[in-house]
Order: structure tokens, then sequence, then C-alpha cells
């Protein structure tokens, strides 16, 4: 089953069971999927939808920050369970031991020196990791190796 049915039966669910938070989050995610194949007018595969969700997810995250800092407990308490809904479709992300490595070994086989190279490295890192590798952490893996 790819993760778009995953999803779809998954709302099914939610409604069946009155799951009002995760019903809403995967209609939400149904929806984004849906525009983005209606925009595009083609079929979306996992990857793409992986992509879609992690980018949903850093929403949400960004929106929790906000929140927390406004003092705003229940919605801090609407985007906690958002993200651990969306975190369930996602695969396990590297940690990051296993994160670096595969930076300096990228780095290794590219050949990468300088500030200039992090586009090249930053792409190879998504061919072989795909959503597992979190951006952030491999800007700043990459500044640590190359200093």
């Amino acid at each position: 089953m790819s993760l778009k049915e995953q999803i779809k039966s998954d709302i099914k669910d939610a409604m069946r069971a009155k799951d009002v938070t995760k019903r809403d989050t995967l209609r939400n995610l149904s929806a984004a999927i849906k525009q983005i194949e209606v925009d595009e007018r083609k079929e979306l595969n996992d990857s793409e939808v992986e992509a879609i969700l992690t980018k949903y997810l850093k929403q949400r995250e960004d929106a929790l920050t906000q929140f927390k800092e406004a003092n705003r407990d229940d919605l801090v308490a609407k985007e906690e369970a958002e993200i651990a809904i969306v975190k369930a479709y996602l695969p396990e992300p590297l940690s990051d031991e296993e994160l670096k490595t595969l930076v300096e070994e990228v780095a290794k086989e590219l050949g990468a020196t300088s500030m200039k190279d992090m586009g090249k490295v930053m792409g190879a890192i998504k061919a072989k990791a795909g959503s597992r590798a979190d951006g952030s952490k491999v800007n700043k893996f990459f500044k640590e190796i190359i200093s």
C-alpha cells in the first residue's frame, strides 16, 4: 500500500474512531498532496509524498515554537499532537552520528573543500538518505568538516 493510500485509509479509520485531531491532520495532508498532484498534473510517488509530509512537519514545528513563545498552551498541545501523527508516516530520521558520518563520506567522495560545494553535498545526501536527513543538521556538520 502506498503512503498516499495509507493516509486515505487512516482518515476513514479516524472518522470511525471519532478522532478529530487525527482526521483533520490527515485531511490537511491529503489536501496538500492532492493540490500538488493537480498543479503538476501527475501522480505522486512515495518519496514525493514524504517530501510533502516533511514540509508539513517543519511547518508544524515552527508553529509549535511560536506558540510556546506566546504561552499558548492550548495551541501547543494541538501542534504536538499533529507532529506525532505526521511523524508516524515518516521514516526514522538518521541519528547525529550516522548523519555526520554520511556527510563526511559524501564530502570526501565529492572532494568538497569550501562552502561553494554545499549544494553538491546536500544534493548527494538527499539522494542517499532522502527525508531521513535533516537539512539544517547536514549544513551544520558540513560547516564543521570544512573548517
